[in-house]
């Protein structure tokens, strides 16, 4: 068998030459190999290194030493007004007469040199980076990345949370629509539920707006008030990076999270219909990713998350308004302005002022103490929010408006509106006229508000198969239905009651009480007054 590297090569030339005797001539036509190469085999049992081929020259080594005078000088010059890379190619065009040399070439050269050339002149020591320790259960580092997703089938940009503990390395992931401050807070109460408890020591951030509202000199930050106030509620102490790419640097460990859980678990595209789908993969994904080594660790994230879980300070009882509360004016469309989308409310409440709650995923509207719409929180700027349910009081009025009207194309798009009513609505016009088909759609579309959605659908496609087009027909058989579903569950086999089950507070208060020994009420009285007919006056019936 031929030898598979050099050194076997060697070691069997030398055990022939040993062994058997053979000459040089007859260990290279043995092995194939040139006379030199068995004598340099029979001289030492190690090859020599290959002799390295002498760099190529490059059309731009002429211009070097212009580029690294123009780089030196720079040293000195104001920070503003010191060379580009297009300002040195052109340059060296104009100047030194410079021909086929690329740009790229040039700023390959520029972006290497200008840092030797800062370190050769004394000027900062080379980039250096000093391994750290982190105690158990200390220190934590928090950041936002930009995620992709399919988001019921449209390309949309998230933002991607991320809590990471310095010691084990355990973080915790969450996808919202904002890195607004209802976001960054929402993200840190599900980090700290997930993780048991607050880090004792430092948690590093970098200058996000949401907590930060000014950078002042060295690490001095004018931090919002109610940062300030979450901060205070759940212990944490804030540690702020630097600005710019040095302050990356200081919360690395978050920063590298950021991409490996991108690459690893957003790669391909996840498609899906809510991000509360997206953030219940991306929780089973985290547990996953406790059985992981980081580097050459010995142990898994998990096992090192056992060690400083214990460790952690304990979480406040009550819990911290995340949402965020403004106080709009409903216009005489019926909506409210919260940043830069609207939303609608029932058209009772036009212009009146409301309460409105943000979260980073919903939108609660109150008037006082009544919630009165609920929307999920829009993503792109300059969109409507429209729930044709508000605007049926105002669509009695003005049947002509439901065909054009904004709020019923949502409702076909949620499919809240389906082909069921569009059929319905349409048999209703071509046998009362468009007005009152309309006026019965409506009154068809207010049962929904008592009646659960799929049975209200069955009672309309019930009414359309009869020929009833009203909307009291369509009350009937959606009862009909309703019922039918109850008997269905009724007759369905008997739940298991060894489950912990709910039980009601009222039925336990009545099961204390003693049982009614009394004999129940006698109502023979009244039937006596059944067997004698009515009399008209003036004649017998």
């Amino acid at each position: 068998m031929a030898p598979k590297s050099k050194v076997e090569l060697f070691a069997a030339i030398r055990r022939d030459s040993r062994v058997e005797g053979l000459s040089v001539r007859a260990l290279a036509a043995k092995y194939g190999v040139h006379r030199r190469v068995v004598r340099e085999a029979l001289s030492g049992a190690w090859p020599a290194p290959r002799k390295k081929m002498a760099p190529r020259g490059s059309r731009l080594d002429p211009f070097k030493a212009t580029i690294d005078e123009i780089l030196r000088a720079d040293l000195d010059a104001p920070v503003k007004q010191r060379h580009t890379i297009r300002r040195i190619f052109d340059r060296l065009v104009a100047e030194c007469e410079m021909e086929g040399v690329s740009y790229s070439t040039v700023g390959d050269y520029v972006t290497k040199r200008r840092r030797e050339v800062r370190v050769e002149a004394g000027r900062g020591p080379a980039e250096v980076f000093v391994p750290q320790r982190h105690a158990p259960g200390m220190d934590a580092e928090v950041d936002f990345g930009d995620v992709w997703i399919v988001l019921r089938g449209v390309s949309t940009k998230c933002f991607l949370f991320v809590f990471r503990m310095s010691y084990s390395g355990k973080a915790v992931h969450r996808v919202f629509a904002t890195c607004g401050q209802e976001a960054f807070f929402e993200g840190h109460v599900h980090a700290l539920r997930t993780l048991g408890g607050v880090p004792r020591g430092k948690v590093r951030y970098d200058n996000l707006t949401a907590a930060v509202s000014r950078v002042t000199f060295g690490r001095t930050r004018t931090e919002t008030d109610r940062w300030v106030a979450f901060r205070s509620h759940y212990g944490l102490d804030a540690f702020y990076c630097l600005p710019g790419r040095e302050g990356a640097h200081e919360k690395g460990g978050v920063e590298g999270e950021v991409g490996r859980f991108r690459r690893n678990r957003m790669v391909p595209v996840p498609e899906v219909d809510s991000l509360d789908e997206l953030n219940a993969m991306i929780d089973g994904w985290d547990v996953e990713d406790d059985g992981r080594r980081i580097g050459a660790r010995a142990r898994t994230v998990g096992e090192y998350f056992a060690v400083e879980a214990p460790l952690l300070a304990p979480l406040s009882d009550d819990e911290f308004a995340t949402a965020r509360l403004f106080t709009p004016r409903v216009d005489r469309y019926a909506l409210v302005t919260v940043r830069m989308n609207r939303y609608s409310v029932p058209v009772r409440l036009i212009g009146r002022q409301v309460r409105v709650l943000l979260s980073a995923s919903e939108l609660e509207i109150y008037d006082g103490r009544a919630l009165v719409a609920r929307h999920p929180r829009l993503i792109a700027k300059g969109q409507n929010s429209l729930d044709l349910d508000h605007y049926l009081e105002a669509l009695v009025r003005k049947p002509g408006a439901l065909p054009g009207a904004s709020a019923l194309e949502q409702a076909r798009a949620a499919g809240r509106f389906t082909p069921v009513h569009d059929a319905w609505w349409k048999a209703a016009r071509a046998a009362h006229g468009d007005a009152a088909g309309t006026r019965a759609l409506v009154e068809v579309l207010l049962l929904h508000r008592t009646m659960a959605h799929e049975h209200v659908v069955a009672g309309i496609a019930s009414a359309l198969t009869a020929g009833a087009l009203t909307a009291d027909a369509v009350a009937v058989e959606a009862r009909r239905a309703a019922q039918a579903d109850t008997d269905a569950e009724l007759a369905a086999p008997p739940v298991d009651r060894t489950a912990p089950q709910v039980t009601s507070l009222t039925a336990k208060r009545l099961a204390t009480l003693p049982v009614d020994s009394r004999p129940l009420p006698s109502v023979a009285a009244y039937d006596q007054l059944l067997r004698h007919p009515r009399t008209r006056q003036g004649g017998t019936s």
